[in-house]
């Protein structure tokens, strides 16, 4: 196990370039189960979800590869329609498997998903579309069943925009018989990404980044070469870790049409933004104003994934904050940690109320899932002394090499065995 030790109080200045998105890459991999063909997924990030996702395949028959950056999958040989129990603890985006496994096989056989610990994540939305597509469903032992003769093409409408559902649902239409139309689709700049890979694989989609996607069945995909958006999750952090340490940072490879909800609320703390491109230039004094209000919702609304980092950065703003998690319950988990350094939050269900002080200052601390310990690790960059994030399991979930990219912005951290 590896923890950081990280010294706080440094400013931070300095370009960093974006990760490719994991939420982007996942669902490519289980798209690439679509086709016999070679599929090469471009500038892929070293991170344990992705390693996993490549274990899942490799499970199936399908032959995984890195080099040089990138990863190349050939599923021509892929046989199996299960998904191991173990694989599917670990994560979350196993889930999306059951679409591909059900367009190349008609079979799917799968356990309840896992990831991080951030409360109910039910699939009912997934399961609910597919047997609109045909799929018959059965669930024994901790395991979902799904088979069928043949997909077919279906009006669906989702009560809630979840983005698992729409790209499990735009990887079991895409070869299924006749027109899909999914009304009340998630909108994420991932869906985009997702529609692009497949249409390049000649596919026949059009619609995403809308409330509703149509999709022509085609008889079989080709192989592609693709390189996925970069990740707005990764991008965002490094913003709101500058703008609560003080500095200049520019990051690169996001456009601000991405993250348009965080820079408005960070504008909205005092600090000064510029966009250009795919370029986020950011200052800060390090002393902001507390957002008064952040409600976390579908995209384009505020990213459930940035929550606990903009909570860290309200902890030493002036004022007070209200942040409303509306997507999952659990997910103020990492409250007590930040308490630990100092932080004045009260937390009443899917309510956290922040009160700003003056600064935080080290301690010992532990990460209990993904983006709380990076709000952790922001928390630590920003707190007078020296502070050790333990359990980088999770934070190596997302982030390739942060403490390396943190560095090279003038932070004090370094990643050390225990």
């Amino acid at each position: 196990m590896d923890k950081y030790i990280i010294d706080g109080g440094r400013r931070l200045h300095g370009s960093v370039r974006a990760q490719s998105a994991k939420n982007s890459v996942l669902p490519l991999f289980a798209a690439s189960v679509l086709t016999e063909k070679q599929v090469r997924i471009c500038e892929t990030p070293p991170i344990t979800d992705v390693f996993c996702m490549a274990q899942i395949l490799r499970e199936l028959g399908a032959d995984v590869s890195f080099e040089n950056g990138s990863v190349l999958i050939d599923s021509s040989d892929a046989h199996s329609h299960i998904i191991s129990s173990a694989l599917t603890r670990e994560l979350r985006s196993s889930v999306f498997m059951l679409g591909s496994l059900l367009s190349r096989f008609g079979r799917a056989v799968i356990a309840y998903p896992g990831g991080c610990d951030i409360g109910l994540r039910p699939i009912d939305l997934h399961l609910n579309a597919l047997k609109r597509l045909g799929v018959r469903i059965s669930e024994r032992e901790g395991y979902i069943y799904c088979e069928c003769e043949k997909l077919k093409g279906a009006e669906i409408v989702l009560d809630f925009p979840s983005v698992g559902a729409t790209e499990n649902i735009m990887l079991a239409g895409v070869k299924a018989e006749g027109r899909t139309v999914l009304q009340g689709a998630a909108k994420e700049p991932e869906i985009v990404d997702l529609q692009n890979f497949l249409n390049g694989m000649g596919a026949s989609i059009r619609g995403a980044g809308t409330d509703e996607i149509e999709i022509e069945g085609v008889p079989r995909l080709n192989g592609i070469e693709y390189t996925p958006v970069k990740d707005r999750i990764e991008a965002g952090t490094f913003l709101i870790a500058c703008a609560l340490c003080g500095g200049e940072v520019e990051v690169e490879g996001v456009t601000a049409e991405n993250l348009g909800m965080l820079l408005h609320k960070l504008r909205e703390n005092g600090c000064k933004i510029h966009t250009k491109n795919d370029k986020i230039y950011l200052s800060s004094t390090g002393r902001l104003k507390c957002n008064r209000r952040i409600e976390t919702m579908p995209f384009p609304g505020f990213p459930t994934d940035l929550q606990a980092q903009i909570t860290a950065l309200n902890t030493v703003s002036e004022g007070g904050a209200l942040i409303v998690e509306n997507l999952f319950e659990t997910r103020f988990k990492y409250v007590p940690e930040l308490r630990r350094m100092g932080a004045d939050i009260e937390v009443r269900g899917r309510n956290a109320f922040v009160r700003g002080v003056g600064s935080l200052h080290g301690a010992t601390v532990t990460c209990g899932d993904l983006r709380g310990g990076a709000a952790l690790v922001l928390a630590a960059l920003r707190a007078e002394g020296v502070s050790e994030v333990l359990d980088l399991s999770h934070i190596d979930r997302g982030y390739s090499d942060l403490e390396g990219k943190l560095r090279a912005l003038g932070a004090e951290i370094k990643r050390v065995r225990i």
